[in-house]
């Protein structure tokens, strides 16, 4: 499938989600149980999504045609029959632009797809190619039950209670211990950097811009501004006014700027174009 399809926000249905669709037997699916007969399921064996609508009669011949190709299957791939009006989360995920529209789901991403009636022998071609395409890539086997969720780390469990009762002090304790005892742990140590910068951000006002901009050397204003400016969701302006803090400055000054700058950085997945583009400009400011 051409461009990134994200079929995250289908792993938790709204309440009051539809369930199956009707006039689909056994393979009908619908927003509720994606997850687990689509997504999960896909990473066993290929998953067909056929969706279709009862206005259509030519998709539910095309439904019924896949229903008994999998029945011929020996397990080899599964079928789930989506109707397109009851499940718009799920059309609009898979960017369905027609009905009826196929979509391969394999290790929980789209692998293939067309749209339209087709024949029985090219319906045949696009299974064959999808199954071989996957072929020793995924688990096989029946589905089972899901897998259960890890044991929550009853250290994690306490510094959250910590935040939802507002004792960041708290919290923050109890992130250090376990980066004392666990050096490693990526995960505590990017929830103190998260909560460090929520504990410096939150308490400031807009006018730390207006003293930032006044002076544009002074690097205490500047980082006070960048924070503003990342707590409000402007990433790019907070990297921006730090990276012009650092061709300006010098000494124990520019160190404190790029510092700064470094630890917003590992706020975000290194990956971002926009953290990526800024290491670009830092990297320019400094050499």
């Amino acid at each position: 499938m051409s461009g990134a399809v994200d079929l995250s926000s289908l792993k938790q249905p709204p309440a009051g989600a539809p369930g199956a669709g009707s006039g689909s037997g056994d393979y009908a699916v619908g927003e509720a149980d994606f997850e687990n007969r689509v997504l999960r399921r896909s990473t066993q064996v290929p998953v067909v999504v056929v969706l279709y609508s009862q206005r259509s009669p030519g998709s539910v011949e095309l439904v019924r045609l896949f229903e008994t190709l999998v029945a011929e299957s020996g397990g080899a791939w599964d079928l789930a029959a989506v109707e397109a009006e009851a499940n718009m989360r799920i059309a609009q995920a898979l960017r369905v632009q027609g009905i009826p529209t196929v979509v391969a789901i394999a290790a929980g991403q789209p692998l293939a797809d067309f749209e339209g009636v087709q024949p029985e022998p090219q319906v045949r071609q696009w299974l064959t190619a999808v199954v071989d395409a996957v072929a020793g890539k995924l688990e096989g086997g029946e589905p089972g039950e899901p897998e259960p969720e890890p044991e929550e780390d009853p250290r994690f469990v306490a510094a959250e209670e910590a935040l939802e009762r507002g004792d960041l002090a708290g919290a923050e304790a109890v992130y250090e211990a376990i980066i004392a005892a666990e050096p490693e742990n990526d995960e505590a140590k990017g929830a103190l950097r998260q909560l460090r910068f929520l504990g410096r951000a939150q308490g400031l006002s807009p006018e730390v811009l207006a003293t930032a901009d006044a002076n544009p050397s002074d690097v205490e204003a500047a980082v006070q501004a960048a924070d503003f400016e990342l707590f409000n969701q402007q990433p790019e302006a907070a990297f921006e006014r730090l990276i012009r803090t650092v061709k300006v400055t010098a000494g124990d000054d520019r160190t404190a700027a790029r510092t700064r700058l470094l630890e917003l950085f590992e706020l975000f997945d290194q990956g971002e174009p926009f953290v990526v583009a800024a290491r670009r400009k830092l990297a320019a400011a400094l050499y």
